[in-house]
């Protein structure tokens, strides 16, 4: 019987190593829905599930914030939220119980404390809240948009994705513009509605997504892990998606 003999080796980053370099993460600061009055933020395995794969693959990490300081994760996104929906999620559950983990949360930086010189990649984790602080941010616009012209991996996750529907780049350009991109469908806008029983979002990534010309914007099965990398745009379509983001990047790095 002949057997194909396979074997896979990857670096694992080990206590006490240097760091190979460093990595922006930008979440949302807190904020209330308008639509459901409900206190939002970030999506904890949005920032979570990214930030296993970058510390395994030995790259530091910085939080930054649309507002700086403390940021909030959504409730449904806490594993301790009584409501069960991210109960599973063993890995945000693991963070929370580190001290250091807390304090990144409670000491996010400004957008304006940033520079972009001192970052290998940036990645925007969404969550609720970004429908409102991250849409029409012209200062997140900026940042990213210089990321991306300096040719350094520049991913985004799920609502996150609401920035590409407006980011340009120097020349005036939408930043998506020939681009393949991916972000919250609208089935899955469906599933949460009606499992909440109200409409959630302000508005949907997707439809908006489909009015712009020259751009080719794409969707997989809902709650299926979907990202896609187009140069060194890389995004994610929902919180599923956040750690398949994460290894693209990593991937980039490493080339």
């Amino acid at each position: 019987m002949n057997t194909e003999i396979r074997e896979q080796e990857q670096y694992v980053h080990f206590h006490g190593a240097e760091f190979k370099g460093k990595i922006l993460m930008v979440a949302s600061s807190p904020t209330v829905s308008e639509q459901t009055g409900w206190p939002v933020g970030f999506w904890s395995a949005e920032l979570t599930h990214p930030l296993q794969v970058f510390q395994e693959a030995g790259y530091e990490v910085e939080l930054a914030s649309t507002e700086g300081g403390k940021i909030e994760m959504d409730g449904y996104s806490n594993p301790t939220d009584e409501s069960g929906y991210a109960a599973h999620d063993v890995i945000t559950l693991g963070y929370m119980q580190q001290n250091w983990f807390n304090a990144m949360l409670e000491n996010t930086k400004r957008l304006s404390e940033v520079n972009t010189n001192d970052y290998d990649a940036i990645f925007l984790v969404g969550g609720q809240a970004p429908m409102y602080t991250f849409r029409n941010n012209e200062a997140l616009q900026q940042l990213f948009a210089n990321f991306y012209e300096n040719n350094k991996p520049s991913a985004v996750v799920c609502h996150a994705t609401t920035l590409l529907l407006d980011a340009k780049t120097s020349d005036g350009e939408l930043l998506v513009k020939d681009k393949t991109w991916t972000g919250f469908a609208n089935a899955e806008e469906d599933f949460a509605d009606t499992a909440v029983g109200m409409k959630i979002q302000p508005y949907r990534i997707e439809d908006e997504a489909r009015k712009i010309a020259g751009t080719t914007f794409k969707v997989a099965s809902p709650f299926a892990s979907y990202a896609i990398e187009d140069g060194n745009l890389i995004t994610g379509q929902q919180q599923n998606s956040g750690h398949a983001v994460a290894k693209m990047v990593v991937e980039q790095l490493n080339r």
